[in-house]
């Protein structure tokens, strides 16, 4: 059942123990990790508690639902603007949906979504152009599951987005100006062990570091998105800048109870 707002600001102080308890342990800043609460499947009045508990940023799986729950401005707790993730994988007639309704999309695998992103951006606001910022997923598990580049084509995929986007610098780039290249995310191993995970988190973040150091277009390439509620500690050690964690924070979907948003 989903929590209550009272049981999740318990589940949240829980959580905030466990993550601030990670980042001292790795020697880093508790701001150096952005927790997004993953809301897919749970209603707009699950929203509304969270960003009473200060959420700032939301993940979704599908476009419909994040559609529902964020086509309208949002205000977080602190006056900031609530930020809408998409963080699985978009189909090609989804992506200029995703790109209105996104402020960061997470699960970029193609060279073909890149271009129709660019294309949807500098259309958005009536002519007027959106940036967004975009992840590219790898597979770093190898997991036949799991969406993503392949690991072993991930740093060619990369250089060859590098050559497409022209002439770059400070992360803007001459052919895909309304893009901004954020970084990488990963699934951890779906194995149940969070160390299992340790070695994909661990190459996605030598590969970050390494495209992050070629500035120009990737001048901004500074995100992690790896962890989830069972991994996070591993995932923070190994450099994470955003975790999603959704049932931890959220409770289990009741889905006896209709959905209320699109199918």
């Amino acid at each position: 059942m989903e929590f209550t707002l009272d049981e999740m600001r318990e589940h949240l102080a829980a959580l905030e123990a466990r993550i601030g308890e990670a980042c001292k342990i790795a020697g880093r800043s508790r701001d150096s990790v952005k927790l997004v609460w993953v809301s897919k499947f749970h209603p707009a009045e699950a929203v509304e508690n969270a960003i009473a508990l200060g959420a700032t940023d939301f993940g979704e799986n599908r476009v419909q639902e994040a559609e529902l729950k964020f086509s309208e401005p949002r205000t977080a707790k602190d006056g900031s603007r609530v930020r809408c993730h998409v963080i699985g994988p978009v189909q090609s007639n989804k992506l200029k949906k995703a790109a209105l309704v996104a402020d960061c999309i997470h699960s970029i695998a193609s060279i073909e979504a890149v271009e129709k992103l660019e294309k949807v951006c500098a259309a958005a606001a009536n002519g007027q152009g959106k940036v967004l910022d975009i992840l590219f997923q790898v597979n770093a598990g190898e997991e036949e599951t799991k969406s993503g580049l392949d690991v072993h084509e991930a740093e060619a995929f990369l250089n060859d987005l590098a050559a497409k986007a022209g002439a770059a610098a400070d992360g803007k780039s001459e052919n895909f100006p309304h893009l901004r290249f954020r970084g990488l995310m990963t699934i951890g191993k779906n194995t149940g062990v969070p160390e299992d995970s340790r070695e994909c988190f661990a190459f996605l973040r030598g590969l970050r570091d390494k495209f992050l150091a070629k500035g120009g277009a990737f001048a901004k390439f500074d995100q992690l998105s790896m962890g989830m509620t069972l991994d996070l500690e591993v995932a923070i050690e190994e450099g994470s800048t955003m975790i999603r964690v959704g049932t931890a924070l959220f409770g289990e979907r009741d889905y006896s109870k209709p959905v209320n948003d699109p199918a």
